[in-house]
């Protein structure tokens, strides 16, 4: 074994001469065990949200979705298209078209996202566990065409649930000029009746603007014919989803552009990942305020083994080994700190898995989509904040360490 390390190590246990020592080392390790506590709980807080989002997309977003790279809409009938419903790995192949229209009722308007979908859209994704109200996911029948709309636009358009006159919908004709003297023709007109159904993804980009209708229904309002904006697709339960995306991109070339769930809403995630890098930066700040109680505890220590020092340089030390020695010392202090804060940390985040003690503080019971703070612990971030704190705990004694023993024990 190294002697420094090995002397650092009983310095670390052993009992000092002075007892304040021993208090001002048990104040360090506290601070850093507290700090790493901190930077496990918080960023576990912020795996739990993201993957509480994600669970709450992953009702309205399909597994995989095929886009184009240029222009909104593309032919569905494209050979390379058409053949992914042969693919084995593919359960379910929809096509889906959106676009944006003005949605009028009893003289409320409003500007929503119109997406046309099949009738196996239900297999494509978990959309029957958002749906609310008494009705059948029926969007056309032989006589008119139903909608399902998002529980915020029920509210703002004032129909409710069931409404008995149906929704005027405007979309401007393809290529049309607008004409002063009549705007209305320059618009499509269609109606939808209403289905007894709405969806609530409990997020706002869906509930306060999306609308399901049939996608024929669509295609004829915004005058396409075979086009669509996206082909949604749900793979088999023991397919690679990294894999088969992959093969569905090289096999359609650079016209399409292939998305998983996290790239549909890269938004939403950028924007929860720089919170948690902000985070993550505090607590680190945080942690190095407290890795310099650090340098206090081994100043103290320094003058402690003077004595100590001697013999060692009479047994033939130099300065070198005995500046290890320290540096080791405060080293074995904060990766102390880090393993106590680790452990308290997870152990913390299991309770609060499995019993939701800190809630999030709502106003009455039912205000937030989850009573209790959510937390997902990552094994990443474990190694992460373990990397984190050895090399800031290294960082705040170096320097100090070479000084300090240059200083006091040069004599």
């Amino acid at each position: 074994m190294n002697l420094s390390f090995y002397i650092a190590k009983r310095y670390l246990f052993a009992k000092k001469s002075h007892n304040a020592i021993n208090v001002i080392s048990g104040v360090s390790v506290c601070g850093v065990a507290l700090a790493t506590l901190a930077l496990i709980c918080t960023l576990s807080v912020f795996n739990g949200f993201q993957d509480l989002v994600a669970t709450l997309f992953t009702a309205f977003d399909p597994q995989l979705k095929i886009v184009a790279t240029t222009g909104k809409v593309f032919d569905a009938q494209d050979d390379r298209i058409q053949a992914l419903r042969q693919w084995p790995e593919v359960d379910v192949f929809s096509e889906s078209l959106e676009d944006h229209a003005m949605v009028q009722y009893k003289g409320k308007q409003v500007m929503v996202t119109l997406k046309g979908i099949q009738d196996n859209f239900n297999q494509l994704t978990a959309i029957d566990s958002i749906l609310y109200g008494r009705g059948e996911m029926v969007l056309k029948d032989e006589v008119v065409d139903y909608v399902i709309p998002g529980v915020e636009l029920v509210s703002v358009l004032g129909t409710g649930i069931r409404f008995v006159d149906p929704l005027e919908v405007y979309a401007p004709k393809r290529g049309a000029k607008i004409n002063i003297a009549n705007p209305t023709s320059s618009f499509e007109t269609g109606y939808l009746y209403s289905s007894g159904l709405v969806f609530a993804v409990n997020q706002q980009k869906y509930d306060a603007s999306y609308m399901l209708a049939s996608l024929e229904f669509v295609r004829e309002l915004f005058q396409y014919d075979t086009e669509v904006s996206s082909i949604e697709l749900k793979l088999k339960e023991n397919a690679n989803t990294k894999a088969v995306k992959e093969s569905i991109q090289k096999h359609l070339g650079e016209q399409f552009i292939v998305l998983d769930r996290y790239e549909q809403q890269s938004d939403t995630f950028r924007i929860m990942e720089v919170e948690k890098l902000i985070s993550y930066i505090f607590l680190t700040f945080i942690l190095l305020i407290a890795c310099f109680n650090v340098i206090g505890s081994l100043s103290m220590l320094i003058i402690d083994k003077r004595a100590d020092v001697v013999t060692l340089r009479n047994l033939g030390a130099d300065n070198r080994l005995i500046s290890h020695i320290f540096l080791f010392e405060g080293c074995l202090i904060s990766l102390l700190g880090a393993v106590i804060g680790i452990g308290l940390g997870l152990v913390l985040c299991l309770i609060q898995q499995e019993f939701g003690i800190i809630g999030l503080g709502g106003v009455g019971e039912g205000s937030f989509i989850v009573d209790a703070y959510p937390v997902s612990v990552h094994l990443s971030d474990v190694v992460l904040v373990f990397i984190t704190v050895w090399v800031v705990g290294f960082l705040s004694v170096w320097y100090p360490v070479r000084y300090l023993s240059r200083r006091l024990l040069e004599k």
